[in-house]
This record gives structure tokens, sequence and C-alpha cells, in this order.
């Protein structure tokens, strides 16, 4: 098995109203509750938009650890879920009925394997 991340970048979301979230949520409930049943789920979450931010960059040589986000970024990470699935075949499935109930793109990408621990 393989583990994908399957997310969304906020600006990707669009502009609605909020009867039109609410309307969302129970159809996205039930791909989440669908991917614990087939065993696949690790994880899945949406990010606060309004919440505390903090940019952390080591880049100098010392750790500086900044409120809000990465001043040049243009997008940023509206939500994401994590599955353990056979392959990229299964994982596209997976993104598609979740893109499918929230009502908006996401993208799909295979996380990078583990270094085992001797």
């Amino acid at each position: 098995m393989t583990e994908y991340i399957l997310y969304f970048n906020q600006q990707w979301v669009g502009d609605h109203t909020e009867e039109w979230f609410r309307s969302r949520s129970p159809l996205a409930t039930a791909v989440v509750n669908e991917m614990k049943d087939a065993g696949v789920y690790l994880f899945a979450g949406g990010l606060e938009e309004d919440g505390p931010i903090y940019n952390v960059d080591p880049t100098s040589g010392a750790v500086i650890v900044s409120d809000g986000p990465y001043v040049e970024t243009k997008e940023f990470l509206g939500g994401f879920a994590v599955v353990d699935v056979a392959d990229d075949e299964a994982a596209k499935m997976w993104a598609g009925k979740i893109a499918a109930a929230c009502g908006w793109p996401h993208e799909v990408r295979r996380v990078r394997s583990q270094p085992r621990a001797d």
C-alpha cells in the first residue's frame, strides 16, 4: 500500500454562500466515512483560515519564527486527506469522490516512502 495526499488550495474553493458550504459538509463527511469503512483513511481536515499561522525559516542560519504566512505565497493549503491505497488509480478515485463532495478541485500526490530505521 502507498500513502497519498489529496489536497486543495484555498484559492480553488471559490466564492459561495454559507448555505452552499453547509450543504457540502454532509457530502464530504460521507466520503470520509466511506474511506474509513474501506480501510484507506489515515487523516483528513480543513485548515483554519483565520487561526494562527506561523512562518518558520532556518535559511539565515538561525531558526526565525514569525507570525503570518510566508509573504511571497500566492496560494495556501486549504485542506487535505491522507489515504493508504494500492495504487495511483485508487488514489485518483478517492480524490474524485472527495472533490465532487466538496465542489472544488483537488490534487493527488504520492507521499515519499520513509527510510527504514535499522
